[in-house]
């Protein structure tokens, strides 16, 4: 009786060590997938205009305060450009898999198929145009929140690794700060 229940307590324990290892290993995997399949592309929305007077003006060395991505919270970067615009904040389920990705910040008006100038109400179902992860393109969406704001794109450098990420799209105003 003593034999099993020390062969099952430790069975037990096993499992749970290998589940825990499991869980590590799959953030780990998504942290790399996230980085991976991040568009470094600079090319931008056809007929997307300039900000005439951003908060912080291309060159600027900037503090990023988001963390839209492992490693983004507290780095450094340099604003490559800046554009007056709707950010929207989005649910979609990507073209290459069946996994929702929820509350993804940003993609703006000019990235939305068909959207126009108005903004879009919450609940609103989109295609997104924007092509900033793998399987963006192409996705059906729906509006979780939107912003009239500045956004900007950046190179920063991943406070995780080190690591030079460049041309993210987007942050807004508010999650850029003077260094």
């Amino acid at each position: 009786m003593k034999k099993r229940y020390i062969l099952g307590s430790v069975l037990t324990i096993l499992i749970m060590f290998n589940g825990c290892a499991n869980s590590d290993e799959d953030d780990k995997d998504e942290q790399e997938h996230s980085r991976e399949h991040h568009s470094s592309s600079p090319a931008l929305p056809e007929g997307l205009e300039p900000a005439p007077n951003p908060t912080f003006k291309e060159g600027s060395q900037v503090i990023l305060k988001a963390n839209h991505m492992d490693g983004m919270e507290g780095a450094k970067a340099t604003v490559l450009n800046a554009y007056n615009t709707i950010a929207y904040e989005v649910t979609y389920t990507p073209t290459t898999s069946g996994d929702k990705v929820t509350n993804h910040k940003w993609v703006i008006q000019d990235e939305i198929k068909d959207a126009g100038s108005e903004m879009l109400e919450k609940g609103t179902e989109v295609v997104l145009e924007a092509d900033h992860m793998e399987g963006m393109k192409g996705a059906k969406a729906e509006i979780e929140d939107a912003e009239n704001t500045t956004v900007y794109m950046v190179d920063y450098e991943s406070t995780e690794d080190g690591e030079m990420i460049t041309n993210h799209r987007w942050l807004t105003e508010g999650e850029v700060f003077a260094e």
